[in-house]
């Protein structure tokens, strides 16, 4: 059974930083490209950050240089650090892998709200 259990999430103010956790179970999460995603009311999910199995990372054009992922094979842990935070990376988080789809599992994500 997939577990994505995503956790880190909260209030800052702009300009802050947050570190986002999900942990992954029932997957063979080691061989997986893992990405973070994120999605407000009303719009549709968007990729955020992405890295495969071996390390190599992507970010959107949006958090270039703001948001890095990381990922830990031996505890199956998936990190977003979240730099700078504006207002518009406010939204609800969720990891997944990047292969997931609409119909895949979701986990319940996790709320970062970026206060002006």
């Amino acid at each position: 059974q997939v577990q994505l259990v995503e956790s880190g999430g909260g209030l800052v103010q702009a300009g802050g930083s947050l570190r986002l956790s999900c942990a992954g179970s029932g997957i063979i999460f080691r061989l997986l490209a893992m990405a973070w995603y994120r999605q407000v009311p009303g719009k549709q999910r968007e990729l955020v950050a992405s890295i495969t199995s071996g390390g190599t990372t992507r970010a959107a054009d949006s958090v270039k240089g703001r948001f890095t992922i990381s990922r830990d094979n031996a505890k199956n842990v998936l990190y977003l650090q979240m730099n700078s935070l504006k207002p518009e990376d406010t939204a609800v988080y969720y990891c997944n892998t990047l292969a997931a789809g609409p119909s895949a599992f979701w986990g319940q994500g996790t709320q970062v709200t970026v206060s002006s």
